[in-house]
């Protein structure tokens, strides 16, 4: 679903991203995990076509992104760690609009759109502005974008910060039952107990370069997820 072959991404003198690669399969869950700057959002900026990159190749469910950028954004959906969402929109018409950008018919976005609402309990405040909003509304909002059009890999960066604990549930029952039906999901994450609990494969990357990836068995070993990141940023 998603192939990224020695991805480089320089700021500067700074090498951001150093020569990367990690192969995600259909049906897999698969976390992101490194201190602040290590490179985990430079990743997946890069990935999903919002920043360049100096060197490699990513694929999107066999599509080229520097060849077919359109049809790997059509497959694919994005939450940053902030979303910028246009606050003077109120929530129905922001959907609307993201419905209208990856061509979602007028009778399935309803159908979607409602479906979701209800069940992130937000669908009494979608009339109201965006500005509105507090942070955890926002996040959701950007779920339910994220989800409208049905796309076949999600990417994420810390999508459970400012979720209360119902909210952090659904949505992982929601990445569980993506997954379950053949997508694939990609998010970063600084709960390590998230990713032991929720993940089929995590990576772990230090200073831009990929340190250690594999099913959680063979990351974790007979020791926690905490204790195997600990050690390995030591």
């Amino acid at each position: 679903m998603l192939r990224i072959n020695h991805l480089t991404k320089r700021y500067g003198d700074k090498l951001a991203v150093d020569d990367l690669s990690l192969h995600i399969a259909p049906g897999e869950i698969y976390g992101f995990i490194g201190h602040n700057g290590a490179g985990k959002t430079t990743t997946l900026r890069s990935v999903v076509g919002v920043l360049a990159f100096d060197a490699g190749t990513v694929t999107v469910d066999g599509l080229d992104l520097k060849s077919d950028p359109l049809g790997c954004k059509a497959r694919l959906a994005y939450i940053p760690d902030n979303p910028d969402l246009y606050e003077f929109m109120t929530g129905i018409k922001y959907l609307n609009f993201i419905a209208d950008v990856y061509g979602v018919s007028a009778g399935d976005r309803a159908a979607r759109i409602k479906e979701l609402a209800e069940r992130l309990e937000l669908t009494a405040d979608l009339a109201q502005p965006i500005s509105a909003y507090s942070h955890g509304m926002k996040q959701k909002l950007a779920v339910i974008a994220a989800w409208i059009h049905r796309p076949r890999l999600i990417l994420m960066d810390e999508p459970f910060v400012g979720l209360d604990p119902k909210a952090a549930h659904l949505l992982k029952q929601m990445m569980r039952e993506h997954c379950d039906r053949g997508g694939a999901i990609f998010f970063s994450t600084h709960v390590l107990e998230v990713a032991e609990k929720l993940c089929d494969k995590v990576a772990i990357i230090k200073q831009g370069r990929l340190i250690r990836s594999g099913t959680m068995e063979e990351v974790r070993g007979d020791d926690s997820l905490e204790e195997v990141f600990l050690e390995l940023e030591g």
